[in-house]
């Protein structure tokens, strides 16, 4: 049951988790919410879209699904890197946040007097541990994860909302950069999550039907009133990162007590546990399943204790825009049309026209001004 709403808990949580990193310095700014809204409807929905449609066509996760789409379209494996970035940009996210929680967890601890003598990167090696072990328990920790985060942030409304002063100001690239960094990143879209937890609810699905059934195509849309339509799946997703996501702006600079803090922060680390169940499984399907777990804690540790928070949320947006841009390309330019068409199953033809031209056109230029952004933002 926890499988089939594992694309839900992880809609709800990123905006959550991710949104105190891109968020504007004063979150009044209302021409930054419109071009936030404007990244969610032009960019990230239609790359969830895809990432339904390439999950439904391949009934694989996206590292293996990627390897079937590419010999199926007949391209070069150049485009499974997918597959890895994806994998990577899921770890570099759980490293950021738990970078986040040592710090949070310290800063917890030195109120109420109870701060340990460690330094914060050797707090953030040791919780980069604990989420590799709960990690081992895949879906189950991002209930309890999102339970703890509620509840710490309730205590924290308690006290009071943050006030915000809404003001319009000078619109820019690099205002442009960070709506689509937090359109992008922290709803998860291109991640290959929603792509995963799919493949979870597929997988789940052929396992359980009669053994006479084994030889039908999962890939086959039933007939009837209950046809399969990706619209289905990406509308309730897509509305509730919306939802959520307003919600998180608006209390991101709440400030919580101590206790509020620790619990924010403990779920926080469940929350990590499930992306790094993400990436290993993902690495799992070339090196297997202990090989891939060693490589996920190495890689884990290192950027949690030799690279700083700063360069993490860098890393981070250059990482995940690239692996959106391979996803659009792809979808938009190399996959069949007759395929696409019937992974997406629109109602009517003119929508799937206008997600084809967003795909193609809209996303990849979208991505690009926002990277000059981020580079403007970088070098001031």
């Amino acid at each position: 049951m926890m499988i089939r709403y594992a694309s839900y808990f992880i809609a709800t949580l990123l905006p959550l988790l991710l949104f105190r990193w891109f968020a504007p310095a004063s979150i009044g700014e209302i021409d930054f919410w419109l071009l936030w809204l404007l990244a969610m409807v032009l960019v990230s929905l239609p790359v969830v879209y895809a990432e339904i449609a390439l999950a439904y066509r391949s009934t694989e996760a996206p590292m293996a699904g990627m390897q079937k789409l590419t010999r199926e379209a007949d391209v070069s494996p150049l485009w499974r890197s997918f597959g890895w970035l994806a994998a990577i940009v899921s770890i570099l996210i759980a490293a950021l946040v738990i970078s986040g929680a040592s710090n949070g967890i310290l800063s917890a601890l030195t109120e109420l007097d109870s701060a340990p003598a460690v330094p914060s990167f050797a707090v953030a090696g040791g919780l980069m541990v604990i989420a590799l072990l709960l990690s081992l328990l895949g879906v189950a920790p991002l209930p309890i994860g999102l339970g703890l985060m509620i509840v710490g942030l309730i205590v924290g409304v308690v006290n009071g909302l943050p006030q915000i002063n809404f003001a319009m100001t000078n619109i820019s690239l690099s205002e442009w950069g960070r709506a689509v960094a937090l359109a992008l990143v922290s709803v998860g879209a291109g991640t290959g999550l929603y792509w995963f937890g799919q493949h979870l609810v597929t997988k789940q699905t052929i396992t359980a039907v009669e053994p006479d059934h084994y030889n039908t195509s999962p890939s086959r849309a039933p007939s009837g009133s209950n046809a399969y339509r990706a619209t289905k799946l990406v509308l309730p997703i897509w509305i509730l990162q919306l939802v959520v996501g307003v919600i998180a702006l608006l209390i991101s600079g709440l400030s919580l007590p101590p206790i509020g803090q620790l619990l924010y922060w403990v779920g926080v680390l469940f929350v990590a546990s499930y992306l790094l169940h993400y990436g290993a499984q993902q690495l799992a399907h070339k090196f297997g399943l202990l090989v891939s777990l060693v490589m996920t804690l190495g890689i884990g540790l290192l950027l949690v204790i030799a690279i700083p928070t700063t360069w993490l949320v860098g890393l981070l947006v250059v990482i995940s825009s690239v692996a959106v841009l391979l996803l659009s390309v792809f979808a938009g330019w190399r996959m069949k049309v007759s395929h696409l068409r019937k992974s997406l199953n629109f109602g009517n033809e003119a929508l799937y026209n206008l997600w084809r031209i967003a795909i193609r056109l809209i996303v990849p230029l979208a991505l690009i001004l926002a990277l000059i952004g981020w580079i403007i933002q970088w070098l001031s």
